[in-house]
């Protein structure tokens, strides 16, 4: 349950930032066409999130430190870039055009997944334990 409104909750910070931007494109030809690329992008960010993220985390931890933490805007953004490769690859209506709509749509995202996690509050593995 988790997966499914934490790909819900990326799908929908995805969609503020392709609102936000003209350099970030879900380009469906059909409102349900664009839910369904919604997803399947948030799909492939959490994927990348989950496997990629924490080894370029590991590896650059001196950067990290050596920037006090402003090296993760340029990692998320290139992670955003990499993830609309990936959609290109795959086939999927969703394009970012350029390092700057990566950068600014990485923050868009990561502050509007923020926010709608603390609407929408994810249970978590000892509340679902208690609820049953």
């Amino acid at each position: 349950m988790r997966f499914v409104i934490r790909t819900v909750i990326t799908a929908l910070a995805v969609w503020v930032a392709a609102a936000l931007l003209s350099g970030i494109t879900v380009s469906g030809s059909s409102w349900w066409r664009n839910a369904l690329t919604l997803i399947c992008v948030a799909v492939i960010i959490g994927l990348i999130n989950t496997f990629l993220k924490p080894i370029i985390v590991v590896l650059g931890c001196p950067l990290y430190v050596l920037t006090l933490g402003l090296i993760s805007f340029v990692i998320n953004a290139l992670l955003l870039w990499f993830a609309s490769w990936i959609a290109d690859k795959l086939n999927v209506p969703f394009h970012v055009s350029g390092f700057w709509s990566a950068f600014w749509g990485a923050i868009i995202i990561g502050v509007v997944g923020w926010m709608l996690g603390l609407i929408i509050r994810e249970p978590r593995r000892g509340e679902q334990a208690a609820a049953r």
